[in-house]
């Protein structure tokens, strides 16, 4: 898996067609916002935590699943108002990612004592995270601070059962620089 993000055009041609299929499912209520997990702190190895404010679901069920996190740091929004106007409009990313093949679910995390927000996804299929991820990098540069966006992607795991279970991702950070993503406690 590479952490090198896809060239420019290849990621606007891409969230380009994710726009076009999220209206599509949009149309047809096959995504929801449930409330099962908003609210609820998950605390990292990196030592710093994060509430979910939002939950984001499609009604489908992975064949191959896999966890997705993803990090980054907003340029320019440090105060907690501009943070509380970033969350509320936030919803309107919704069509940039739930149209990507593979998309099954993604938690929305708060910005944490360091400012980063965390997105916490399941995905179908761990090449097709990965491809997301690069063309996400895109999205994200434009709005990031420089070399703050990052993601992991953990094949064969449900979100859930990392939740529930978080010593199922043990063994996967060997050092505590790569321990952001990684769950402690939920």
């Amino acid at each position: 898996m590479s952490t090198i993000p896809v060239p420019r055009r290849v990621a606007a041609r891409e969230v380009g067609r994710c726009v076009v299929s999220s209206l599509v499912m949009l149309g047809r209520r096959e995504v929801c916002q449930p409330r099962v997990h908003v609210g609820r702190r998950i605390h990292f190895a990196d030592g710093t935590s994060a509430r979910v404010y939002r939950e984001t679901a499609a009604f489908r069920t992975p064949h191959d699943p896999c966890v997705l996190i993803v990090s980054f740091r907003l340029r320019g929004v440090s105060s907690p108002g501009a943070h509380a106007l970033f969350r509320a409009e936030s919803v309107l990313n919704t069509p940039l990612f739930i149209g990507f093949p593979g998309f099954v679910s993604k938690l929305w995390l708060a910005d944490d004592d360091h400012g980063t927000y965390r997105g916490l996804y399941e995905w179908d299929g761990a090449r097709a995270a990965e491809h997301y991820s690069r063309c996400l990098w895109r999205v994200l540069e434009l709005v990031s601070v420089v070399g703050s966006m990052d993601y992991r992607v953990i094949p064969g795991r449900r979100r859930d059962e990392v939740l529930d279970d978080p010593t199922l991702l043990q063994g996967y950070a060997p050092t505590e620089v790569d321990a952001w993503w990684r769950v402690l406690a939920a």
